[in-house]
């Protein structure tokens, strides 16, 4: 009797898309709101080309920066209906998108704090920005108001500021003070420029990423974004790292119809 002692070969994945993080919880695909997506037809062709580069749901994060973009809960959930009357004339299905922001730490932000306006990612998880040309004074105390009023910070794209360059203390110690950190794709790509690129690997060797979302905003985003997916080394490396967007279960908008202002107030109580 012959006895086969060598195991069958087994072929590694390859992985050619983003399906393995589901959700793409950074974003700026409301239309007419921000720097982003500039019309509802736009935002359509974004969520159909994400969603076929594996994403099945997203998180809208439109920014609130009051100095720039002075967005609220009201004007996010205006921009969503414009999308879904769009959507609803060209008899799609629902969408899988559920409303949050970025929010700027700045003096505003303690303010929204305090008033309880503040949109969260899913449960109490908030993701908020640094300016990118001067560095935020008064960090601390505005990442303990988040903590005290229950909140979770999560810091968007950390490798994009230049001032924490070579100073991966400030890194350690924005972790220390429970800090989660997400990772913009493109940063790996050197989408942003080789510095920025090395920051973003720095930060994924030493597993300080929590989240990766695109931050996509326009059509350049997306061609990139489509390119990335062809560097088979680099999406093998983002596929084998544990990020934590699974955990993220936002309430979806349920139906795209025409809103009433009924059903407007009760999505501003609900997301």
């Amino acid at each position: 009797m012959l006895f086969n002692f060598f195991k069958k070969k087994t072929t590694a994945i390859d992985c050619r898309d983003f399906s393995f993080l589901e959700t793409d919880m950074h974003n700026h695909i409301l239309p007419g709101i921000d720097d982003g997506s500039s019309s509802a037809e736009q935002s359509l062709f974004f969520i159909k080309e994400l969603q076929q580069l594996g994403f099945s749901k997203f998180i809208c994060t439109p920014h609130i920066y009051a100095e720039v973009y002075p967005n609220t809960g009201e004007t996010i959930a205006a921009s969503y209906d414009r999308l879904a009357k769009v959507a609803h004339l060209n008899s799609l299905p629902a969408l899988p998108l559920s409303l949050a922001a970025e929010y700027m730490v700045d003096e505003c932000l303690d303010r929204y704090i305090r008033q309880g306006n503040i949109k969260p990612l899913y449960e109490n998880y908030v993701l908020v920005e640094f300016s990118y040309a001067v560095e935020p004074k008064n960090v601390e105390q505005s990442i303990f108001a988040l903590q005290v009023a229950g909140y979770q910070p999560v810091i968007a794209h950390p490798e994009r500021y230049a001032y924490f360059r070579k100073r991966n203390e400030k890194y350690e110690q924005l972790k220390d003070l429970g800090c989660a950190f997400q990772l913009n794709l493109l940063s790996m790509l050197g989408y942003y420029g080789n510095e920025i690129k090395e920051i973003a690997e720095t930060l994924l060797k030493n597993k300080w990423y929590d989240f990766a979302g695109t931050d996509l905003h326009h059509h350049r985003h997306l061609a990139a974004l489509k390119m990335m997916t062809q560097k088979k080394k680099l999406m093998n490396q983002l596929m084998h790292y544990p990020f934590r967007n699974k955990e993220l279960q936002p309430q979806l908008q349920a139906t795209i119809s025409p809103v009433t202002n009924t059903t407007r107030k009760e999505r501003l109580v609900n997301v």
